[in-house]
């Protein structure tokens, strides 16, 4: 006996590619600052409950997140290249739909965070709002990739309420260098689809930057790592951090690499990179609290 028929199987289906869980890319970039943040404010012993409400809300939320971007750009995809066959655009999943799925992933991780302190959940409500504003920023604004680093690192301070009750300096300096970040990557991603949004009117910084896209990207990068040493100064980091910051240039420059001629698929490429770059980072930090502390 089936416990689900073939419409409502072929349904989730189509909720799956909604939220993107096929593609965790965001997910990924989404994590690494947020533990980055959970090791240094648990001094390498982060909290187990904290962690689980961490990770299971940033799937939540990110598809959330996806699912609410899908809504707002409804009538937008169908006209680019990469994103014409999304579920709303090439009408598998109606927006009506899209909204009730955004409703229930947000009111489920609303749910996980009301486990942890009430500063984490003041600071949870403004998250939400963030990632909710995302979307429709490409609409008013150039720099609708500083709105979303804006949101993606909120996870930053979350963390740091959560695991201390406190929203130290260290809190900020990681929310800073997860924005400035999130820019650089998404830009990356921007780029790939310029020609398309020039066509519609969609903004990014991959149009407002321009020829000096690669020059700025660069002293993005710059700016990030100066703030990572500062980090790793200000939270007592060593040799193991810094080795993974070295590795972590190696894959800027490399990424610089794959941008210098401008091509969508190179683009994109540098854009996924840069998930070992957070990762490589977050290694580091491990590494650094289990062999220097």
């Amino acid at each position: 006996m089936k416990l689900l028929s073939p419409h409502i199987l072929e349904r989730l289906g189509q909720y799956y590619l909604l939220v993107r869980l096929h593609r965790p890319i965001g997910i990924y970039l989404l994590l690494w600052p947020a533990l980055w943040a959970l090791w240094i404010a648990g001094d390498g012993k982060p909290d187990p409950v904290v962690l689980v409400v961490i990770v299971v809300g940033t799937v939540l939320m990110r598809s959330a997140g996806c699912a609410m971007n899908d809504y707002a750009d409804r009538n937008i995809d169908a006209h680019v290249a990469r994103t014409r066959e999304r579920p709303i655009a090439a009408g598998k999943v109606s927006p009506r739909e899209a909204l009730f799925v955004f409703c229930v992933l947000a009111l489920v991780s609303f749910g996980l965070v009301l486990l942890l302190n009430r500063l984490t959940i003041y600071l949870s409500v403004a998250g939400a709002l963030l990632a909710a504003a995302y979307p429709f920023a490409k609409r008013y604004t150039h720099l609708p990739q500083v709105v979303l680093g804006m949101a993606f690192a909120w996870a930053v301070p979350m963390v740091f309420a959560a695991q201390t009750g406190a929203l130290p300096k260290e809190a900020w300096l990681i929310y800073v260098i997860t924005v400035i970040w999130a820019v650089i990557y998404d830009t990356m991603y921007a780029m790939v689809d310029r020609e398309d949004d020039l066509k519609i009117g969609v903004k990014s910084t991959a149009i407002l930057f321009g020829e000096a896209d690669r020059l700025i990207l660069f002293i993005l990068q710059l700016m990030m790592f100066a703030g990572l040493y500062l980090l790793g100064r200000q939270a007592g980091l060593h040799s193991a951090y810094h080795m993974a910051m070295g590795f972590a240039g190696i894959l800027a420059l490399y990424q610089q690499f794959l941008i210098r001629q401008r091509e969508p698929a190179q683009c994109f490429r540098a854009f996924l990179n840069n998930n070992w770059l957070g990762m490589i980072l977050f290694i580091g930090i491990v590494l650094d609290y289990v062999y220097a502390k």
